[in-house]
């Protein structure tokens, strides 16, 4: 819906021009209607309409209709001749690609150039004094160099990241080793609880991204002006580190997972064919390489968990294998839960914990891709609502299976003390029972699902790289984005660290793995704790300040409350983890190396917390809410555009076929 008020200035102000031939008393017309305009619109904040106003189209069109040739129609001419007469070669494209981006006149500034007097008057109603008698200053514009990535993500390419992304180590080879701490019940209470965080956290997240949808740094940003500056600056390193060590781990799993057809080629020919793959797909390809590439690994995964959990309920009551009906066997003998004391049995759950907040990572990647998504409004919650089915059916379904075909005390399974060769739990529930051929079907996915999270790691690192660079976290340089949109320094600093995946070959290949989890497992948890907390900041900073929600494009379901759930479970398992990090399960005594083999992360995040304390000599613990600014780059949304939008909607529906309310309600 156009806004009247602001179509009545368009014509006013058309008239204006057109009639600036007429002397002085045009020009006190024209002062006349811009302090009228002065009452009716509000000063300081920016509305969005959700429809497009196409202004400078308008003008262009009109220079065109009356026969008006500009110098870049000539130049575009000049352009195409050229290319017609004397074709340029690719490799010298490709080449060129890599200097740094061209800057480019913005929408913005070719709106002011054209409607030069609009802007003005808009300059003016800016710099005048609000309700309260203060003057209020025109806002400062931001240079965002995330601006120049390619906007190619679409939204199918949204809907597989949220459904299938992350599935890969944590989940189908990780799970593994939690199996064998907790047991099959412990495994299923602990991924259930860290499932109902997750999806808590996705409200939010999806709530900020929508209110904040340019703001650079992305979800990383949230904790620096809604909580504290030195905590929005070691989360987002932390973060950082997390997804440049997640590449050459995810590289690494791609050559254990090799090792269950054969073992006589060494693993880092592997690495170098995978290492070199992530490269062509992101230097090549760019950001529509990285989605074209997911959409496909996604579609493979989700095929193959839908796929698993039909073969293994057969498998269970007995129409495939040579076990015959297997039902709850294993949840009787080795057992439901691992350990023969309570406190063991309630370590091996807090244990399980850490590994489902890794298994789950990369659920907020729909914030960090939030700035090129083509409409985040819609893009980002219809995948926040997706992401349920992925927890319920990707997660808690299979593992459930999982966990009635795999006894907890198999030597196979990673984590176990056997000698045995280690194979995802994925392929032990299907090959263990005597089925044939399938598991080499499941173990090529689960590969697939490996480069999938690599690929997804390198891509999120080096924008996690470019972001801290324009917040001025990091050096400069990683600002560099070439003509292709592509951060070069940051995929440059990911490169580097992927070259740790090839210690495959070092028979230390398992503790490697181990200390690369370690930096990754906890670091999530921080990152989904910044963001619950920012939330909840967020919505009481609205309230202390008088804003309405109605003004947010799209909001929680959970609210703030959902959010302060969030964080309160987290913060538990962090201190569980510490306990059972310090006191293994089964064991008397306390252990150094395995605590920080759990807990490496921590220390990190305080090193960089105090260090920003003391190097900025700023030790306020976290912002009031009454100075939290909640003007600069959001979005505030027409709250009776919207209502008035939303009952539209509804009624589309009413008067719609039935299967569009019913994929609308589960879609």
């Amino acid at each position: 819906m156009k806004n009247p008020l602001r179509n009545s200035f368009h014509k006013r102000n058309s008239s204006n021009n057109n009639n600036s031939t007429n002397g002085e008393s045009s020009s006190v017309h024209s002062d006349n209607v811009t302090r009228y305009e002065m009452k009716n619109l509000k000063p300081k904040e920016k509305e969005i309409s959700t429809e497009q106003e196409n202004e400078v189209e308008y003008f262009e069109n009109t220079k065109i209709q009356e026969g008006g040739i500009d110098d870049s129609t000539i130049t575009q001419t000049n352009d195409y001749e050229q290319n017609i007469t004397k074709p340029t070669s690719r490799v010298r494209n490709f080449i060129d690609s890599f200097k740094p981006a061209e800057v480019k006149n913005s929408p913005e500034k070719d709106t002011a150039s054209i409607t030069s007097n609009e802007m003005m008057i808009d300059e003016e109603i800016l710099s005048l004094s609000n309700l309260d008698g203060q003057r209020v200053p025109p806002p400062r514009k931001i240079e965002n160099k995330s601006d120049e990535l390619k906007k190619t993500i679409k939204p199918r390419h949204v809907l597989m990241i949220s459904l299938g992304t992350g599935i890969g180590t944590g989940l189908l080879v990780g799970l593994g080793s939690s199996l064998v701490a907790a047991g099959p019940a412990g495994l299923l209470l602990g991924f259930g609880i860290m499932g109902t965080c997750l999806y808590c956290i996705i409200q939010a997240v999806g709530e900020m991204a929508v209110a904040y949808s340019d703001l650079v740094g992305g979800f990383n940003a949230y904790p620096s002006f809604l909580v504290d500056p030195a905590f929005g600056f070691s989360v987002a390193w932390v973060y950082a580190l997390q997804w440049l060590c997640v590449c050459p781990l995810e590289l690494v799993t791609a050559s254990m997972t090799i090792k269950y057809w054969t073992t006589k080629v060494d693993p880092d020919v592997f690495v170098i064919i995978f290492y070199v793959l992530i490269l062509a797909i992101n230097i090549v390809g760019g950001a529509a390489g990285y989605a074209e590439a997911e959409f496909i690994f996604n579609s493979c995964k989700i095929l193959m968990m839908i796929g698993f959990f039909i073969l293994g309920i057969i498998i269970i009551c007995g129409g495939a294998g040579n076990d015959g009906y297997i039902g709850g066997k294993y949840w009787h003998e080795p057992g439901a839960f691992r350990g023969e004391h309570a406190i063991d049995r309630f370590k091996g759950v807090m244990a399980t914990l850490v590994n489902a907040a890794f298994a789950f990572g990369m659920s907020e990647f729909i914030g960090v891709t939030a700035s090129e998504q083509s409409n985040p409004r819609k893009a980002i919650p219809s995948a926040a609502k997706k992401m349920l089915y992925r927890i319920v059916c990707m997660f808690l379904a299979s593992i459930t299976i999982v966990g009635f075909l795999v006894p907890y005390d198999s030597d196979q399974l990673l984590g176990s003390s056997g000698g045995g060769v280690k194979a995802s739990p994925y392929v032990l529930a299907v090959s263990t029972h005597g089925v044939k051929v399938v598991p080499h079907f499941i173990n090529a996915v689960i590969l697939i699902s490996v480069l999938s999270v690599a690929n997804s790691a390198f891509y999120s690192s080096s924008r996690m790289l470019l972001s801290l660079a324009e917040q001025g976290y990091a050096p400069k340089i990683f600002c560099y984005i070439d003509r292709e949109g592509r951060p070069l320094v940051g995929m440059a600093m990911a490169s580097l660290f992927g070259v740790i995946a090839f210690c495959a070959t070092s028979p230390k290949e398992d503790e490697v793995f181990v200390w690369l989890l370690a930096i990754s497992g906890l670091s999530q948890l921080f990152t989904w704790i910044a963001i619950c907390v920012s939330h909840v900041r967020f919505r009481r900073a609205m309230h202390v300040q008088g804003k309405s929600i109605g003004e947010l494009g799209f909001r929680s379901q959970v609210g703030a409350w959902g959010s302060s759930y969030a964080a309160i479970m987290m913060v538990c398992i962090l201190i569980a983890q510490f306990w059972v990090a310090i006191a293994p399960i089964g064991e008397g005594k306390l252990d150094a190396k395995n605590f920080f083999e759990n807990y490496l992360a921590m220390p990190i995040l305080l090193a960089l917390y105090f260090g920003y304390k003391i190097y900025t000599k700023n030790w306020t613990i976290f912002i009031r809410a009454k100075d939290i600014d909640l003007v600069s780059h959001r979005n505030i949304f027409d709250e009776e555009i919207i209502k008035q939008e939303e009952e539209e909607y509804r009624e589309k529906l009413r008067n719609g076929p039935m299967w569009r309310r019913v994929y609308d309600f589960w879609c």
